[in-house]
């Protein structure tokens, strides 16, 4: 569905000081969370409430003082004015992220997690939070069977089962800890105000809501916020969430602590053991085995990126428990040995869907939970690895899926590797922002609660969504004979395809980027980054080329664009096969231009076209 090109922003001045929060072990409530401001801090501001004006939602801005690119205008606005108010690139992050959670419920929220990426522009370095969602302690590799045998994938969707511990909130204030320099109950204002006075409802929001509808019936709490009086919200109308806003109101007073220790956490842990089903639905929805333990023992981790050096770049991405940096790393390997530059469009799109092909066998095999399986991350982007499987590429040839995995630890030039298997199924509702500072500073972020919807399970009084995370795990081996590194375990992370990227040169940020999307997220950051870098288009341009996706299938998804286009024949002739996908990822970005401007730059079209905006615009 097309959205709607004009929303209402409702602007905040926010500012503050850091709240000091260990990022391992969110505090209990009633624990102090705010030192004194540190020495040459700004001063904090009340929030002050300005109305900004109806602002028309853009795919690209160019200007000063720092970018956001989001997929929603009010989001944008959000991060925008937290940098307008002295915050820095974090700050604008959490903003962006907290009023996503309001505008794009389906898709993020605190009931889900993430991956949080930052450029450091003093120390020039590269950091990452693994703010995952992990599952119960007493989860097991047989947490969705049942007698022997997999639980259908719908009824796990829509279950406690799928739910797992939430990581964003702990994200937020892990983030703020390391890089921010504003207090987090400052920086939910905005999205605290936007979900009490509401946001305007698109076509986006109505349809998301009508695919929804037959689930969020059976739960009254999902119902009574998501189809008042029965019915499905109205383009045009407003959308509010008071019990959103007051959970957002609770976290700014008492910190983080509030979801993992107090009576919030006790009503998720509620809400996921017994499921607040309408008796009178028909639905069997199964219980989870969430516990206060869970949630009180959570943490995030702060963990070295992904490198991977191409082109003379340096690209940083997210390390497992996300495939992403791994897999969109390898495939860029693969390509490095040949002039994309130079190549023909069809040569281009054949190399491009063959190395990612190649790399996603290997990361079906190999990649998962490093706290649980011994992950060759170091091996499986080697650059002589690489090497050994891109001689499998042929010009006048397709490889065949599923292809068999290699072995980065004992790499054979072009040997035909373990036995195959399928690549699992993960949900593409998904969301991701990217923000920049004055400073230099540099976040892009990827959060989620899995599927359009998560598990279809509002925590009743609360305001938000639980995920079904859980579901990104393998349900059985795909094959007992092979070893899968994603099976279910106790407080294991499910293995994500999410790859918020920074790009560096010489120390200095050139580009950020990330997509949602499900496993098409790597085929789309990794099809966005060559674009950008090897056939010279401009950002936005590369963010709109139309997408094919190669995730180790018999078939290569392709977007309208490809499909309807003569390359489509061309790569048929050599033996590739297709089918139609309508819409792939949904792209952020954030450019340094030479000149020392920034760039933002989102979808022009997709999910309703994205929300680039910069301080303070100008040539």
């Amino acid at each position: 569905m097309r959205r709607a090109v004009v929303r209402n922003l409702t602007l905040w001045a926010v500012g503050g000081v850091l709240v000091s929060v260990g990022a391992a072990a969110p505090p209990s409530p009633g624990r102090s969370t705010e030192p004194a401001p540190a020495a040459g801090a700004p001063a904090e501001k009340a929030p002050v409430a300005r109305k900004a004006p109806v602002a028309e939602k853009v795919p690209v801005a160019v200007g000063h003082g720092g970018a956001v690119a989001s997929v929603d205008a009010d989001a944008s606005a959000a991060g925008i004015e937290v940098l307008r108010k002295g915050g820095n690139a974090v700050d604008a992050a959490v903003a962006t992220a907290a009023a996503l959670g309001v505008t794009e419920p389906y898709s993020a929220g605190v009931g889900g997690g993430g991956y949080f990426v930052h450029y450091d522009a003093k120390t020039r370095r590269v950091s990452t939070i693994d703010g995952r969602e992990t599952a119960p302690r007493t989860a097991d590799s047989r947490l969705f069977l049942e007698n022997g045998k997999p639980i259908p994938f719908a009824d796990v969707v829509t279950s406690g089962l799928s739910v797992g511990t939430p990581g964003t909130p702990a994200t937020w204030q892990s983030a703020l800890d390391k890089w921010g320099s504003r207090r987090l109950g400052t920086l939910l204002k905005p999205a605290e105000r936007l979900a009490r006075d509401g946001f305007t409802v698109d076509s986006t929001f109505r349809s998301q809501t009508e695919s929804n509808q037959k689930r969020f019936a059976d739960f009254p709490a999902s119902a009574e916020l998501f189809l008042p009086g029965g019915e499905l919200p109205k383009v045009g109308s407003t959308f509010k969430n008071p019990d959103l806003a007051r959970t957002y109101a609770e976290l700014g007073r008492k910190g983080v602590g509030a979801l993992y220790h107090g009576k919030l956490a006790k009503d998720i842990v509620r809400t996921v053991n017994k499921p607040p089903v309408d008796p009178d639905s028909g639905r069997e929805v199964r219980p989870g085995d969430l516990s206060l333990k869970d949630l009180d023992r959570y943490t995030v981790r702060g963990q070295k990126p992904t490198k991977t050096s191409y082109r003379g770049l340096d690209v940083y991405s997210m390390a497992p428990s996300s495939s992403g940096g791994t897999t969109v790393g390898e495939a860029l390997n693969i390509l490095e040995r040949t002039d994309l530059s130079k190549a023909s469009k069809t040569r281009y799109l054949h190399r491009y869907i063959e190395a990612s092909r190649i790399a996603f066998a290997d990361r079906g095999r190999w990649v998962g939970d490093p706290a649980f399986e011994d992950v060759p991350a170091k091996e499986l982007l080697s650059q002589r690895y690489a090497d050994t499987r891109a001689c499998l590429i042929k010009d006048d040839a397709v490889l065949k899926s599923p292809l068999a995995p290699g072995d980065p630890r004992h790499p054979k030039a072009c040997a035909a590797g373990d036995k195959a298997t399928p690549t699992t199924y993960e949900g593409e509702s998904t969301t991701h922002l990217t923000a920049s500072d004055k400073w230099g500073n540099v976040v892009a972020y990827t959060l989620t609660i899995e599927q359009t919807g998560g598990s279809g399970i509002t925590v009743p009084n609360r305001g938000f969504l639980l995920n079904n995370e859980l579901t990104d795990f393998s349900f059985a081996p795909a094959d007992p004979k092979v070893h899968d590194p994603n099976l279910p375990g106790p407080g294991k992370r499910p293995r994500s395809s999410m790859a918020p990227t920074i790009v560096l040169k010489d120390g200095k940020p050139v580009v950020a980027l990330g997509s949602p999307g499900g496993a098409t997220i790597i085929t789309t950051v990794l099809q966005t980054l060559t674009g950008f870098v090897d056939r010279g288009l401009p950002l936005v341009e590369a963010i709109a080329a139309p997408r094919a996706s190669q995730r180790n299938a018999a078939q290569t998804e392709l977007e309208p664009g490809l499909w309807d286009s003569s390359r489509r024949a061309s790569l048929e002739k050599l033996g590739h096969s297709f089918k139609r996908n309508p819409e792939i990822g949904a792209t952020t970005g954030v450019q340094r231009l030479p000149d020392g401007r920034w760039l933002a730059a989102a979808e022009k079209e997709r999910r309703g076209g994205g929300s680039a905006m910069v301080v303070r615009p100008g040539k």
